[in-house]
């Protein structure tokens, strides 16, 4: 199987920044895409930021010019740095990975999110 922990989050002021990390382990072959989905209370989930193993990045337009997404590959984690947050930026964050698995499968899992709350 394959485990992605993610690390950072909490509590920042608005305007602050935080970061995100998620880490892949296990049976992983390669790493397709690495990034992050957040969802708010009482909203749809979103796309955050994708980043895939050639280096293409999407974000999510609301996101746009404030967070960065990279990824070490040799720790197979991928980075968020969320800059200039905003009250609206408050949600639970999952990473994903869409990976192939040492067996040749391929598969999408998750990390098991993480709170992010921009509150003065």
């Amino acid at each position: 199987q394959v485990q992605l922990v993610e690390s950072g989050g909490g509590l920042a002021q608005p305007g602050g920044s935080q970061r995100l990390s998620c880490a892949a382990s296990g049976n992983i072959f390669s790493i397709h895409t690495m990034g992050w989905y957040r969802v708010a209370p009482e909203k749809n989930r979103e796309l955050v930021a994708v980043i895939s193993s050639n280096g293409t990045i999407n974000y999510g337009d609301s996101v746009k010019g404030r967070f960065t997404i990279s990824k070490d590959n040799a720790k197979k984690t991928a980075y968020l740095q969320m800059n200039s947050l905003k009250p609206e930026d408050t949600a639970v964050y999952f990473c994903h990975g869409f990976v192939t698995m040492l067996e040749g499968y391929r598969y999408t899992f998750w990390g098991q999110g993480t709170q992010v709350t921009v509150s003065s």
